[in-house]
């Protein structure tokens, strides 16, 4: 296992990740692999051969009348044949390790099928409404409600009260 900078992956190694997104999320979009870039990569290899990433990304989040600096995981993946083997949640304490040094929280849009790795790995459901800052205004995105965590570092959070993200292309959570 290993962390690193968007900046300090090679060519090939962006290639392998972008490669393993592919398969495990069946064909990632530009946009959603520009969403894993920026931040610090955990890379999980069996030899030569890439079979788990993990990314956290800086971003911030209005809550309580503040912008919070939140360490965003993304790309969470591990290759289909080597699941359910403890690879995941390696990769997570390493990125939670980096949320609890840098950010005053993390958070995450979860999958159905992953809600329930996240829980157990003591990250909260957020039970308020979700929006996102957009060039038009705040907005409110409903479709993500119910499927954001947390992970409390040191900010005062109350889960059901509003939380909205910063702007970016795509899926904004």
């Amino acid at each position: 296992m290993s962390l690193a900078h968007t900046s300090a992956l090679s060519p090939a190694t962006r290639l392998a990740a972008r490669a393993l997104l592919d398969d495990v999320f069946d064909g990632l979009d530009d946009t959603d692999w520009d969403h894993a870039l920026g931040g610090v990569h955990a890379l999980l290899h069996d030899g030569d051969e890439l079979i788990g990433h993990a990314a956290v990304i800086p971003r911030r989040l209005l809550h309580g009348g503040r912008a919070l600096r939140c360490g965003y995981v993304e790309g969470v993946g591990v290759r289909a044949d080597r699941r359910g083997q403890g690879h995941g949640a390696t990769l997570m304490t390493a990125l939670e390790h980096v949320v609890r040094q840098a950010y005053e929280l993390g958070a995450l849009s979860a999958s159905d099928t992953a809600t329930g790795f996240y829980a157990a790995r003591d990250w909260h459901l957020w039970r308020g409404p979700s929006s996102a800052l957009t060039p038009a205004g705040i907005r409110p995105t409903p479709d993500e409600d119910g499927s954001l965590y947390v992970l409390p570092v040191s900010a005062s959070l109350d889960p059901d009260a509003p939380l909205t993200c910063d702007w970016r292309d795509g899926d904004v959570w």
